[in-house]
């Protein structure tokens, strides 16, 4: 159970340089993800692994995340 609790804060830094991490790549690639953030429901648990909302774009910014991705369509 200790191990759980050390576990939180490690996962939510992690999250928090990840989340930097992609909304700075996605800058570079001319994406802009407004909505992008923490998940602050998934903090719900007694200790929090939380996860990364990419939240709602607009059609055009799905297309550019596509092709930055490159994904064919």
């Amino acid at each position: 159970m200790a191990e759980n609790k050390t576990h939180a804060p490690v996962c939510v830094e992690e999250a928090e340089e990840t989340m930097k991490e992609l909304r700075a790549a996605l800058q570079r690639a001319g994406i802009s993800l407004p909505s992008l953030r923490i998940d602050p429901t998934s903090f719900a648990r007694e200790a929090p692994c939380p996860l990364i909302e990419l939240g709602g774009c607009r059609v055009d910014m799905a297309a550019r995340l596509t092709a930055a991705l490159g994904v064919a369509p």
